[in-house]
């Protein structure tokens, strides 16, 4: 087991779940993507877009900041490989299927009120019911997308 990239996960997880709650705190709101980027593109009472505009490059410089400290890709693309050798997190298809999949994961979030980072961060904390049924189906979904992917289909590792 590798102990540091789980380490990592861990304070990953605990700065998350930190942030989420200082959110939820300081101005009252719930920490989920499709809600702040929503409340970007629709029309927000005046003084609203400018905490959410803060989330949301706080959360593309993170990254960015690690990767300038040489902390690299982590394991995504070049990065760590599983025990077949190969990278995880390499994307299985091209950029139009990853366009045809963030499509869709936005249609998803349209149709669940909310996306994972909402519903399962967030709602699941708040004891919220919808949340939990959310967060549940997501989770059934992805089984049942692996399960298709890796036996049905044939493709995967």
């Amino acid at each position: 087991m590798d102990w540091s990239s789980s380490l990592q996960g861990l304070a990953g997880g605990v700065l998350i779940g930190l942030s989420a709650t200082w959110l939820m705190a300081t101005l009252g709101r719930i920490a989920g993507i499709s809600g702040i980027i929503g409340g970007l593109i629709t029309a927000r009472p005046k003084g609203d877009s400018a905490w959410r505009l803060t989330f949301l490059l706080g959360l593309i410089s993170g990254p960015l900041v690690v990767m300038l400290l040489g902390g690299g890709l982590g394991n995504v693309a070049g990065g760590a490989v599983d025990i077949t050798g190969q990278v995880i997190g390499e994307p299985a298809g091209g950029v139009a299927l990853m366009l045809l999949a963030g499509l869709l994961v936005g249609l998803g979030t349209g149709l669940g009120s909310g996306c994972t980072s909402g519903h399962g961060v967030c709602g699941l904390a708040r004891l919220s019911v919808r949340s939990m049924v959310a967060t549940l189906s997501f989770l059934v979904a992805a089984i049942f997308t692996v399960f298709v992917v890796r036996h049905v289909i044939g493709g995967g590792a």
